[in-house]
């Protein structure tokens, strides 16, 4: 993690904590014409949900903070989002919510030669996140991983349906 998302990290988490939410992630965009950044910050409640109006709040006290401590040089456009039904897997807790739904992950450092895996998500023991690739279970370090997210099946979209 770079030292200005961590900078962000230190700034946001507690305040999105104070009013209930968990942070999934925290990123910033270069815009492809060259204009202002822009800041994404993924939320939800301890329970998943995340509605527009949360997404309204969160936004709003994050903005006066972010007005005050000026951690951003330059331009930047603030946006506030649930992490949606493919949602990115960045905490250790979501590895194991997640457990047997089809996932993605790529890694920062290739391991035996791969970086990237598609496949039934395990769990995760420890700092070891399993993944199962056509019938192999693979063993990959979560500090190696480099991005991760569900993919969009049926399944997952009948289980997001149901809540």
């Amino acid at each position: 993690m770079s030292s200005q998302l961590k900078t962000l990290h230190d700034i946001i988490d507690p305040v999105a904590e104070a009013l209930g939410y968990e942070i999934i992630r925290i990123a910033l965009q270069n815009s492809a014409r060259g204009g202002a950044v822009t800041l994404q910050i993924m939320a939800e409640r301890p329970d998943g949900t995340m509605l527009v109006e949360d997404c309204a709040a969160l936004s709003r006290e994050v903005s006066v903070i972010l007005d005050v401590d000026d951690p951003i040089s330059g331009e930047y456009v603030l946006e506030v989002s649930t992490a949606g039904i493919d949602r990115p897997l960045t905490r250790r807790k979501d590895f194991a919510n997640y457990a047997g739904n089809v996932a993605k992950i790529e890694l920062s450092v290739p391991d035996n030669g791969r970086r990237r895996y598609r496949g039934k998500l395990l769990g995760i023991e420890g700092d070891v996140v399993k993944i199962e690739v056509d019938g192999e279970v693979f063993d990959v370090d979560f500090d190696n991983i480099n991005r991760s997210k569900l993919v969009l099946t049926d399944e997952l979209l009948a289980a997001a349906t149901k809540q």
